[in-house]
């Protein structure tokens, strides 16, 4: 079985790629699953809100429990409370791994993170919602450097196209350094967070 099929479906779905693998499925089918996929519908503000944080949580692979307390935080943060509850999710340790180019999907970052091969300033971490602070240094733990997909990460196979400005990444020495706070405009993911801040604010 094709472990691609599910992700492909769910991609569909969502109107998102969510890995690599993922792309060439939507491209030829850019359109949800089932056979009223290509029918236009009309659809709520309820369901293009719950929409928008349905794509949230999959770009980030987190739990329903999880991106409410993620809100629930920004909530109480300074600023705006969208651009907080991006900043967060952005911050945590899966995600980092995967921005800073150590990994192909979130899937992969998650499970690196779990598998205790990831460092942050010299500790094993291995909770993926783990908060990294600026400042704070990723790396690869040293007796895992020789497995196959962090030799491809330390030859730059799994490099963004752009690493994100408040990141320093070094793809051959497997280290990467948070240095400030993302920004909104910095963050790669594809969100209309207002509509997820509506959804949970109703």
């Amino acid at each position: 079985m094709n472990s691609s099929r599910p992700k492909a479906k769910r991609s569909r779905a969502l109107g998102i790629p969510l890995t690599p693998k993922c792309v060439r499925y939507f491209e030829r089918r850019p359109y949800p699953p089932g056979p009223h996929g290509r029918a236009r519908r009309q659809t709520s503000d309820y369901k293009t809100r719950l929409l928008e944080k349905q794509r949230l949580r999959a770009q980030y692979n987190v739990s329903e429990k999880q991106l409410r307390r993620a809100f629930e935080r920004s909530t109480r943060g300074e600023g705006r409370t969208g651009d907080t509850l991006l900043a967060d999710l952005e911050t945590r340790l899966d995600a980092l791994v995967l921005r800073a180019g150590f990994a192909r999907t979130i899937y992969q970052a998650r499970q690196f993170v779990s598998h205790r091969h990831i460092l942050v300033n010299g500790a094993r971490v291995n909770v993926p919602s783990y908060r990294v602070r600026p400042g704070s240094v990723i790396s690869v733990a040293e007796r895992s450097r020789t497995m196959p997909p962090f030799l491809e990460a330390a030859a730059g196979g799994h490099a963004p196209e752009r690493v994100p400005e408040y990141l320093r990444a070094d793809h051959a020495g497997l280290v990467a350094r948070l240095v400030r706070p993302p920004q909104r405009h910095e963050i790669p993911v594809r969100c209309d967070v207002q509509l997820v801040v509506e959804y949970y604010s109703r």
